[in-house]
């Protein structure tokens, strides 16, 4: 047998390949990780109970912003229509009332589209500027194109139907006719 000279001890053991003396090789450590697993156990099980809630209660948040975002939806038309029935009620008064002229007829529809009108403005809808202004086809939809030297190159002549928008989105764009003037 080899004996290995400087790298053992005076017993004659190689250091290099000795084992590590079992320092923690008590008959208390199988206790121990026995406890240490409990107790990563029941630490797993209060991270899954937590995620549970957690997911019950993000669930009950969703659906509580689904009902809000529908009760939000309805209040705002309820309000709408309500600004609205002014106007239906006026046009049944005088659908019943026999009318004595034609004068009292066409005052009765002026003051029935100036309710109808202020009814819009309060919620935020207002007409779209045509007559008169340059072609813009984000608010203008031309139907008609007329040579003409009357009035500038691509200015709106006239409107057919008004267009609407409420505040910077374009509900309905105005129907329009468009200058054009030829070349000479």
């Amino acid at each position: 047998m080899a004996t290995n000279k400087g790298n053992g001890d005076a017993s004659g053991l190689d250091i290099d390949h000795e084992l590590p003396s079992a320092e923690n090789d008590t008959p208390d450590a199988p206790v121990e990780a026995e406890s240490e697993l409990e107790a990563l156990r029941a630490e797993k099980a209060g991270y899954l109970d937590r995620l549970a809630r957690l997911q019950a209660e993000f669930d009950n948040f969703r659906k509580r912003s689904v009902k809000e975002q529908q009760d939000f939806r309805d209040y705002a038309l309820a309000e709408a229509l309500k600004s609205l029935l002014p106007i239906l009620d006026s046009l049944d008064r005088a659908a019943k009332t026999p009318a004595k002229s034609v004068d009292d007829i066409q005052s009765g529809v002026e003051l029935i589209d100036k309710q109808f009108h202020d009814a819009l403005a309060k919620l935020g809808v207002e007409p779209v500027p045509a007559a008169g202004e340059v072609f813009d086809p984000n608010l203008h939809q031309a139907v008609q194109m007329v040579d003409t030297d009357e009035v500038e190159d691509h200015h709106v002549i006239d409107e057919f139907q008004r267009g609407y928008r409420i505040k910077d989105r374009l509900l309905r764009p105005a129907m329009v006719r468009v200058a054009n003037n030829p070349k000479k």
